[in-house]
């Protein structure tokens, strides 16, 4: 990334530190749609909203840290990925993304499928009306109890994982006196451009049925031949946070030669392939996600290419969007409790939160972008690091970014695009109490996850 060659504002050497930043922006106080809300705004009294409701009576009402989902953007979204593959293919929402049962009935109304991958997951799912045919069990080591539970209220698909699991899934199946639809997730050998931690389908890692060697090949002949599994396609899944086709298109390449394989020998055309998710959104005003529309008909097109090309019926498709569709539509807001400038660094801004409530940054090395949001400011931007209140070096929210010189404790800062993972990952280090995640829309905020208490924590610890 670029780096400014001169002091931002008060506190900073001539030449600014190494780090993961831009040039200050030329606004401080603008906020970049692209990586806010689509209802986020600011309000006359310069304070940012969601849904029409000021950040500073959310505080006021729910307190910080909070996470705040804006509905009508996360239905947009749906509604948008839904119309892009359209009735030909389908959408699977990635549940591990973020999941509420306010969630699964947003995806229910909206016409979404939905992806699990435990059991806690499906019983999410269940107890908010998913239909059962709607849902598909992904994971690399499901437990018996979580396949018999799946096999039994008739789950969609389950997505194989591993040759044990074929023999696992078809024998539980059986004893049921049901024919489970099945998909073999296959490591494709493509390097996905994203971090080794959520790269997923080159070979040296724990998902999936590798193509080399022809192990995949074996998996399906293994399938066909148990009465308990109907294989119905193949899943790849390349990695997340992707923003290049190309991994798609190599992946989708070998995909299509294993059907051709497939055909060949045994004389079956498998009328389904999964292409997974993984899709990017932007973080900071750096990142240029694709649109929906985009998407579908680029992965459309690499199919049916590659699926002329061999001579085969194209597959009907699905994708399994998650963070596409959740990740932009929440921020998290946080207090500032104090602020720490480090003469010829940078200036430490510590909230009200931290890594119990974003683990992305100490995991992944994730960027953020972040706002002062109780009002505006015409102060010099300074280059700040936001950090939250537990006991690691490591607690970083944002790890090098651009706030007013004058931000002091008591004002409130939002991290936006937090809608993924944030939540889902969240934690109880230092016995945190893991904030709520609260809905706005056309005025009204309620809550659809509640902010844990101390009683929760006590209630748990039975010593």
């Amino acid at each position: 990334m670029s780096r400014s060659a001169h002091p931002a504002g008060p506190r900073h050497a001539d030449v600014l530190p190494e780090g993961h930043y831009s040039a200050p922006p030329a606004d401080l106080n603008a906020l970049d749609p692209k990586v806010w809300a689509r209802t986020v705004s600011r309000n006359d009294e310069g304070q940012a909203t969601v849904g029409g409701l000021s950040v500073t009576e959310l505080a006021e009402e729910f307190g910080t840290p909070a996470y705040f989902l804006d509905e009508s953007d996360f239905r947009a979204r749906c509604r948008a990925w839904a119309d892009a593959f359209g009735q030909d293919a389908d959408v699977f929402y990635a549940g591990k993304a973020f999941l509420s049962r306010a969630v699964v009935r947003w995806l229910t109304e909206e016409g979404l499928n939905l992806d699990v991958c435990s059991g806690g997951e499906l019983s999410t799912a269940l107890s908010a009306g998913m239909p059962a045919e709607r849902i598909a069990f992904h994971g690399n080591n499901k437990s018996e109890e979580e396949i018999q539970r799946a096999v039994s209220v008739g789950v969609g698909r389950i997505v194989l994982d591993s040759f044990q699991e074929i023999v696992r899934v078809a024998h539980i199946a059986q004893s049921l006196g049901k024919r489970q639809r099945v998909q073999i997730r296959v490591t494709v050998g493509v390097e996905a451009h994203t971090h080794e931690f959520i790269a997923t389908a080159h070979e040296d890692q724990k998902f999936g049925i590798a193509l080399a060697g022809g192990q995949a090949a074996e998996a399906v002949r293994r399938a066909l031949k148990l009465d308990g599994l109907e294989l119905i396609g193949i899943h790849s899944h390349i990695g997340s946070q992707i923003f290049d086709m190309a991994g798609f298109e190599v992946s989708a390449r070998r995909v299509v030669q294993l059907l051709a394989e497939v055909r060949d020998e045994h004389g079956v055309e498998l009328p389904e392939i999964d292409l997974g998710g993984g899709l990017g959104i932007a973080y900071t005003s750096d990142d240029d996600p694709r649109e929906p529309h985009d998407i579908a008909k680029a992965l459309k097109e690499i199919v049916a290419r590659e699926c002329e090309a061999a001579r085969l019926a194209t597959p009907r498709i699905s994708v399994e969007p998650g963070r596409a569709i959740v990740g932009p539509t929440a921020f998290t807001l946080y207090e500032v409790g104090t602020v720490k400038p480090l003469e010829g660094l940078r200036t430490y801004v510590s909230v009200d939160g931290g890594m119990s409530d974003n683990i992305r940054t100490a995991l992944y090395d994730a960027e953020y972008s972040v706002a002062l949001v109780s009002r505006t400011s015409d102060a010099a931007p300074m280059l700040a690091r936001v950090v939250g209140k537990h006991c690691e070096s490591g607690d970083i929210v944002v790890r090098d970014a651009f706030l007013p010189a004058d931000v002091a404790p008591g004002d409130l800062i939002a991290v936006p695009a937090t809608g993924a993972y944030c939540r889902s990952m969240a934690s109880n280090y230092n016995h945190a109490l893991r904030p709520p995640v609260v809905a706005v829309r056309d005025g009204e905020a309620r809550v659809i996850v509640r902010r844990e208490t101390e009683e929760d924590l006590l209630r748990l610890d039975v010593g």
